[in-house]
């Protein structure tokens, strides 16, 4: 992603303000002598010599001389920036590339570029340029992290001029920013059979779903213009009268990925925190279902989804870890609403990462069983995470008892092992190791 090149300066001022701004920008040594100058103007004046008012004119213009050069070079550079990529996973680098050009007739002085960035993405990168001839360029790049997930804003490019005789240094700025998407961390799961994920709703279009461009056995009465070649003999002799193959598109299967956003149901901060690690496991189980060629639809405890993202679209995945980028916890302190846009939909599996939960939330959670054809749960477990004296135990016993597999969450538990473990068969461990 590049910003447009433009030079820099506010477009829309007049000329006059941009001197008077331009001005604002002597430093210690213009401002001393442009007053030694006017002083020894006066005083040449008052004593009628000449050659000081010549010295005095000298002292006073020249600042002036360099203000009005710097006021024309700064509307001579261009710059762009360009992010590679401009999309990154978490405690991933992105390469950041700075182009500074001059396209005026004049030579630059020295140049202080700087770039504005987030804190959070590390100190704002500074560069000292030298002599840029007309018509020249420099590129200088620099790398940013980010730890947390989110959206970054960079910019605006900052860049200080000053003439080399250091009377005057002038600080002007693009108005167009760049943004940084930085997504959670998408973990490589197993492709396993989830428990007890019935053929042809988990595994997308491998049962008759694999008969894709084949001819659906259900047969129909003969219209005009059908392909004899179509009928089928067995279905017109049962019938009395000709019948046809019916041909139908298979249907793709469908998948919930329901994210408990509750902020009452996490505790703690930063990277390593146990909502953190929920959204990380949102994504990852959101894009291994896409490329099983899953419909997967986000949900949250709000009852807000991004519905229909298909693994046919290349961006379908860029779609989904966009809205994970910028997710938060959310003000709702039980998961109904979930429960009814589950209710409203169609069934599916239903891949769920739930934060704590007590013994009402567990029974609202263990009524959205009957509206998917598998579940599967991954729960934090606060006797872990928090140092609760409550154990999850009895929220876990519920899902389990309608027909969940639920698992429990430890810090710095694997997702991909936890997924192998939600499809092996046997039983699931009671408490997180």
């Amino acid at each position: 992603m590049s910003l447009p090149r433009a030079p820099y300066g506010a477009p829309g001022h007049g000329a006059s303000g941009g001197v008077r701004a331009a001005l604002g920008g002597l430093t210690t040594r213009g401002r001393s002598f442009l007053a030694a100058g006017v002083a020894a103007a006066g005083c040449a004046y008052v004593l009628g010599q000449a050659d000081l008012l010549r010295v005095g004119l000298l002292l006073a213009v020249l600042p002036l001389v360099c203000v009005l050069v710097l006021h024309r070079t700064r509307h001579r550079v261009a710059g762009s920036r360009a992010l590679s990529p401009a999309r990154v996973s978490a405690a991933q680098e992105a390469r950041v590339q700075l182009c500074v050009d001059n396209v005026s007739r004049l030579p630059t002085g020295v140049l202080l570029l700087q770039d504005r960035v987030p804190y959070v993405l590390g100190p704002r990168p500074r560069f000292v340029l030298d002599r840029i001839e007309p018509g020249g360029r420099r590129e200088v790049s620099y790398r940013v992290r980010a730890e947390l997930r989110g959206r970054y804003p960079m910019g605006p490019l900052q860049l200080r001029l000053s003439d080399p005789f250091g009377m005057c240094e002038l600080t002007r700025g693009f108005g167009t920013h760049d943004t940084l998407t930085v997504v959670p961390r998408v973990e490589p799961l197993p492709p396993v059979r989830l428990g007890g994920e019935a053929t042809g709703h988990g595994d997308g279009r491998l049962r008759s779903l694999a008969l894709a461009g084949e001819d659906d056995v259900l047969p129909r009465g003969y219209r005009h213009g059908d392909d004899l070649r179509r009928v089928h003999w067995r279905s017109t002799a049962r019938h009395g009268e000709l019948m046809v193959r019916r041909e139908e598109q298979p249907q793709r299967a469908h998948a919930t990925v329901l994210l408990d956003t509750r902020g009452t149901a996490y505790a703690g901060v930063g990277p390593d925190a146990a909502f953190e690690w929920a959204v990380s496991g949102a994504a990852s189980a959101a894009v291994h279902l896409l490329e099983r060629g899953f419909s997967v639809r986000l949900l949250t405890d709000s009852g807000s989804a991004v519905p229909g993202a298909t693994g046919d679209s290349a961006d379908a995945a860029g779609v989904l870890l966009d809205v994970l980028a910028v997710v938060d916890h959310s003000e709702s302190t039980g998961l109904e609403a979930a429960y009814d846009a589950l209710r409203a939909g169609t069934a599916g599996l239903l891949v769920a990462f739930f934060g704590e939960l007590d013994e009402q939330q567990a029974e609202v959670a263990a009524r959205m069983r009957h509206h998917s054809s598998t579940a599967v749960a991954f729960v934090l477990d606060p006797a872990v995470w928090t140092g609760a004296t409550v154990a999850p135990d009895r929220s876990l016993r519920l899902l389990r008892d309608a027909g969940w597999t639920a698992l429990p969450v430890a810090p710095g538990a694997s997702l991909p092992g936890l997924w192998h473990m939600a499809g092996s068969p046997g039983p699931v461990p009671e408490r997180a190791s």
